[in-house]
């Protein structure tokens, strides 16, 4: 005897099908997609995105053979097919229905007199609307926009009224419906999102200088667990992009603690044998100190095992890297072109965190890299002004990339170039595992340079202040510098009776 399922049976598996929204990092943020047969606000701005939105959600059905329909109330059907042309797309398979006011709106016979606009055009809208979903059979919906709905109720109770008559209309029919509002109300009407089983709000953000940064949030989901909290999107040919906020705690991996060497003996001495798997090292000191070099060096040593590191350079070109690598013998365009080494090279003006953070967590999950530098922290500010939660950020990326593994090297550049009064515009000492100083001194009329490392977590290294140069031949560091006394000072006094290091 065949068991028979009771509605109750029918309504949990309703509830476990989600469905794909066709945007990339959207599913993730709403917890693996929308909730089947159900109504959904999407809000925003002219010029957010939602009608790109609408169209890659209708193309994901269209795709997996289901029946969907575009209903526009303010856009034509041509304005429509040239937004899906720029995106290098077509509308096969969506069905499309204008619902706008003719030209012949415009005579004077065709302007109503005895009633309202309200009484008749928004019943015969609604009826049309009606006729094509019994017609068509859909099980994805698009309304585009609610605000023509808003004003052809012509009062707030109507248009509630309307719009749960649309729910209770589409909940029988087994039809995901996405509402769009474009918010060019005079206020912020609240009425769609108490009905709403959920509600994304689109927004952007102009910025006195750059690119415009776009972002969404999640305001209400119900019975479903989400991702909450902004995240960074951008709109592209192809469609919407969204970048999912990096939360470490997802990604907790068991770690072995493993040194990754340099290559050089003298500067693995210095740092204990090398650093650690999953630690974060910082490079400090002034321009032209060799920051930038020596972590080069690690990721150079990390190719050579053949394993894969990712550079991610703001002040300076990838052109200009690989000269200055040439210039001191260090063969970076052989594991660039191997593809051990990958480079990208960050535009300030066009960077957001959300899509910063993704590339990241891109080299690490699709190209292994085991190593990755960030050079440097000031164009990292630089390039995100108005980020007033920067170190929570930094320190929410360090510690997924120290959960996955991942040596990451930061280089920082102090203000100043000599002297006691050097100071760093981003203070991520506190959240680095080892702190490697390099410094300026004078020497008998001579600059020269320094390296030491203050701080480390990772186990024991020398205290020692070892000379360093960089020249035709690489990156060097030398012996400890005995013969002074107060060399970050930067003008260091010499001890009687000490042989200077050859």
């Amino acid at each position: 005897m065949n068991a028979r399922s009771s509605p109750e049976d029918s309504d949990t598996e309703e509830e476990d099908t989600l469905l794909q929204v066709g945007v990339p990092g959207l599913d993730d943020v709403l917890g693996g997609g929308l909730t089947a047969n159900r109504l959904y606000l999407l809000e925003g701005a002219p010029g957010t995105g939602k009608t790109t939105v609408a169209m890659q959600f209708l193309r994901e059905g269209a795709a997996a053979g289901e029946s969907v329909l575009y209903v526009t109330l303010s856009e034509t059907g041509r304005e429509l097919r040239g937004v899906a042309r720029s995106h290098g797309w077509d509308l096969k398979g969506i069905e499309v229905r204008e619902m706008l006011s003719g030209q012949d709106a415009l005579e004077p016979d065709e302007q109503y007199t005895m009633f309202h606009p309200s009484e008749v055009e928004l019943g015969e809208t609604t009826l049309k609307i009606l006729a094509d979903v019994e017609l068509l059979k859909p099980t994805r919906v698009v309304f585009d926009s609610l605000s023509e709905l808003r004003l052809l109720a012509g009062g707030s109770l109507r248009y509630r009224r309307q719009i749960l008559a649309l729910k209770q209309f589409f909940s029988g029919r087994r039809c995901t419906v996405l509402l769009l509002d474009d918010m060019t109300a005079m206020e912020h009407d609240l009425q769609v999102q108490s009905i709403a089983h959920a509600v994304i709000r689109l927004e952007q953000l102009n910025s006195d200088y750059g690119s415009s940064r776009r972002r969404l949030i999640v305001d209400k989901y119900r019975g479903k667990a989400f991702r909450g909290g902004y995240h960074d999107y951008k709109i592209a040919r192809g469609g919407l992009k969204v970048f999912p906020r990096l939360v470490a705690a997802e990604h907790t991996l068991p770690l072995t603690q493993t040194r990754i060497p340099s290559g050089l003996p003298a500067l693995d001495e210095l740092l204990g044998g090398g650093i650690e798997k999953g630690t974060s090292t910082l490079f400090v000191g002034a321009p032209g100190t060799g920051k930038s070099s020596v972590a080069v060096q690690f990721a150079i040593a990390a190719a050579r095992r053949g394993e894969c590191a990712a550079l991610f350079i703001f002040d300076e070109s990838i052109n200009t890297l690989r000269t200055r690598c040439e210039g001191m013998g260090m063969d970076l365009s052989t594991h660039l072109d191997s593809g051990h080494i990958r480079v990208r090279q960050v535009d300030p003006a066009e960077l957001s965190p959300g899509e910063f953070v993704h590339s990241i967590r891109v080299a690490v999950t699709e190209h292994k890299a085991t190593v990755v530098v960030i050079d440097s922290l000031n164009g990292y500010l630089n390039a995100m002004p108005d980020e007033r939660f920067l170190i929570v950020q930094l320190h929410e990326l360090l510690t997924y990339l120290g959960q996955s593994g991942v040596a990451t090297l930061l280089v920082g550049a102090q203000h100043g170039l000599i002297g006691m009064q050097m100071q760093t515009p981003v203070d991520a000492s506190y959240l680095a595992d080892a702190v490697v100083l390099l410094r300026y001194f004078e020497d008998g009329g001579e600059v020269r340079q320094a390296i030491s490392v203050l701080k480390k977590r990772g186990g024991a290294h020398e205290r020692t202040i070892r000379a360093f140069t960089m020249n035709s031949t690489g990156v060097h560091v030398g012996a400890p510098l005995r013969n002074f006394r107060g060399i970050l000072t930067g003008v260091p006094v010499p001890i009687d009776g000490v042989q200077a290091p050859s």
